[in-house]
C-alpha cells in the first residue's frame, strides 16, 4: 500500500516525547517514515527546504504532529506561518501537547489545526493514540 504511506513531521522538542512516539509507531506497526523537528523554525526549513536544498519532509502526502510548548518558534507561531505560506498552507497539522488551555485550543483550530489532542500520561494510552491516529489517516485522503 505504498500509495497510503504518509510522510510525518514531529515537531517535538521533548527528547521524552519523541523516543515516545518513534516507541508506540513501532509497538503498533506504524512504518510511515518520521522526521522530527525540535522547533517551529527547523520544522519549516524541513518543509520548504534551506540553503538550496530541496525539503527534507516530502511534499506529497504529509502531516504535521505539532507540540504548542517549544524553544525558539512555538506551536501557534509555527502554525501562523504555515497557513501563510501558500505552499504548505494545505499541509494537515494535529496538535498533540499537554497544553489544556482554551485559548490555545481555540488559536490552533483558527488557524485551521485537524485535531488537537492531550498527550497521554500513561505509555500505555499514548500507545492508543497513536494506534486511533494511524486509523485515522489511512482513513483520510490527504492533498
Amino acid at each position: 500500500m505504498l500509495e497510503k504511506v504518509i510522510n510525518i513531521l514531529l515537531v517535538e522538542d521533548d527528547e521524552v516525547d519523541v523516543m515516545n512516539v518513534r516507541r508506540a509507531f513501532k509497538k503498533v506497526n506504524i512504518t510511515n517514515p518520521l522526521y522530527v523537528a525540535a522547533n517551529g523554525i527547523d520544522a519549516l526549513a524541513m518543509l520548504r527546504g534551506s540553503e538550496g536544498k530541496p525539503p527534507q519532509v516530502p511534499g506529497q502526502r504529509r502531516l504535521v504532529l505539532l507540540d504548542l510548548n517549544m524553544p525558539k518558534m512555538g506551536g501557534i507561531e509555527f502554525l501562523q506561518e504555515l497557513r501563510s505560506d501558500p505552499n504548505l498552507k494545505p499541509t494537515p497539522v494535529v496538535v498533540m501537547t499537554t497544553s489544556n488551555q482554551d485559548k490555545d485550543r481555540v488559536e490552533a483550530y483558527n488557524l485551521n489545526v485537524a485535531g488537537y489532542i492531550l498527550k497521554p500520561v500513561t505509555f500505555a494510552n499514548f500507545i492508543e493514540l497513536m494506534a486511533m491516529l494511524n486509523r485515522y489517516w489511512m482513513l483520510c485522503e490527504m492533498p
